[in-house]
């Protein structure tokens, strides 16, 4: 299974209002893991980056100008997401953005069935936490003492990490450990997953209890 983490950073908070976007970083993940493939771009927004936005990600206006317009690098990006599943945290401020640009140079919106937003799988796990970018990775104990500023594809790489923890963790699915692995391989592992010595005379004694301790036992019906 292929999906794209994805962010973007911008000048301020609504294109409708005149705001674009000047960076967008993708990290794909086949089978929930980075496969290290990306996809990253600086976009020059054709405007001036306010002052307020430059102190979060350090891109200023003079910086830009030298790097392509989003029309220069769409199909490139397309191209890189292709028909996946898009991750990203609070998402639907990142498909906002993507959607208005793909509209201003004449391609298709993306979908929002292709969306899984980090942000409210967090809040679903924990409700009435702290559950930004930075919170999320300290309580899984994930390194991003480098973030000092927002970068999209340090943050797509981070939020990787993130929402393979959100699914559970590295152990939380079979087919991690064996990823071309069918649902009928899974069971047959697990059933031949064996002990090799016999129960001991304790273990029957406990086992005889507990059996005896179960009220009206579907074997007795």
């Amino acid at each position: 299974m292929r999906e794209i983490v994805f962010d973007t950073e911008t000048t301020g908070f609504d294109p409708d209002q005149g705001d674009r976007i000047v960076e967008i970083g993708c990290v794909e993940l086949i089978n929930g893991l980075p496969s290290g493939e990306v996809f990253h771009s600086y976009i020059n927004p054709e405007r001036d980056v306010p002052k307020g936005a430059e102190k979060i990600h350090g891109l200023s206006t003079t910086f830009l100008q030298d790097h392509p317009t989003f029309g220069v690098i769409v199909d490139d990006f397309l191209d890189f997401i292709d028909d996946c599943q898009l991750v990203a945290h609070n998402a639907e401020f990142d498909f906002k953005f993507i959607n208005w640009e793909l509209k201003n140079v004449g391609q298709l919106p993306l979908p929002l069935s292709r969306m899984i937003d980090t942000l409210q799988m967090a809040r679903r796990k924990f409700p009435g936490a702290q559950n930004s970018l930075d919170a999320l990775c300290k309580r899984f104990k994930i390194d991003n003492a480098h973030r000092t500023l927002h970068g999209a594809l340090l943050d797509s790489e981070i939020l990787a990490e993130v929402y393979l923890e959100l699914k559970g963790g590295r152990q939380g699915g079979l087919d991690l450990a064996r990823i071309d692995a069918t649902h009928e391989d899974i069971i047959e592992s697990k059933i031949r997953e064996k002990r090799s010595f016999p129960p001991t005379d304790d273990e029957k004694q406990a086992h005889k209890a507990f059996l005896a301790s179960i009220t009206n036992p579907i074997w007795d019906s």
